[in-house]
């Protein structure tokens, strides 16, 4: 029951803060999103800090736990990464709050924000860290496309992070198409391109793709 309530609070604080930010957004307006008392939402949430940071940890499980199940049977994680990354921006398109909330949040932290400044920054360095280890573990100090390991993570996370913004301001109505340009854009950046290339005219798709763990 408590886990169930715990979740309930959560993807409530998903809306609230998608909508106003972690400045504008109080844990009165979550509480009320919930149908709880401001006191039932502070048993599991001590502090609107500590709601927004579980939150948005919240966010990140689901992407890997509905990526995970719905492709793990097909490949190992990380043996596709243009595939592993559509299949993450499809994922997100697929649940808007999602990528609105990290859009606010940082904003919030370009203009020097905390909490959200703190979090954003540890979770670009944990990725940067992340993807250059993975890339310099599989092609060594060059990639097939002549680029460093680190020259390449930082331009994957800058495509990823970007694609977010453009189809939050022009959503298309195929919804392979942004995920299609990730996957097609990432196979030239690291050099597994086999034919068609970045914006392919069908804008391909995740197909068989699973999710990316940082």
């Amino acid at each position: 029951m408590g886990s169930g309530r715990r979740q309930d609070i959560l993807e409530s604080a998903l809306e609230v803060f998608a909508e106003r930010g972690f400045k504008n957004a109080s844990i009165d307006a979550v509480a009320e999103r919930a149908g709880l008392t401001r006191q039932g939402v502070m048993h599991y949430f001590p502090s609107k800090k500590r709601l927004l940071l579980e939150m948005l940890a919240f966010r990140e499980e689901l992407n890997r736990e509905h990526l995970d199940r719905e492709h793990l049977a097909d490949r190992p994680v990380g043996e596709d990464l243009p595939a592993d990354f559509a299949a993450a921006v499809a994922f997100e398109q697929s649940h808007p709050s999602f990528a609105t909330v990290y859009s606010v949040v940082m904003a919030e932290a370009v203009t020097g924000q905390e909490p959200a400044r703190g979090y954003v920054g540890d979770r670009l360095r944990s990725l940067q860290d992340h993807l250059t280890a993975r890339l310099t573990e599989r092609y060594g100090e060059r990639l097939p496309s002549g680029l460093s390991p680190s020259t390449a993570a930082t331009a994957l996370l800058a495509l990823v992070e970007g694609i977010h913004q453009v189809w939050l301001m022009d959503p298309e109505p195929d919804e392979n198409h942004y995920p299609g340009i990730v996957r097609d854009t990432l196979a030239v950046l690291l050099g597994t391109a086999e034919g068609g290339g970045a914006g392919s005219e069908d804008g391909g798709g995740p197909g068989q793709a699973s999710a990316v763990k940082g």
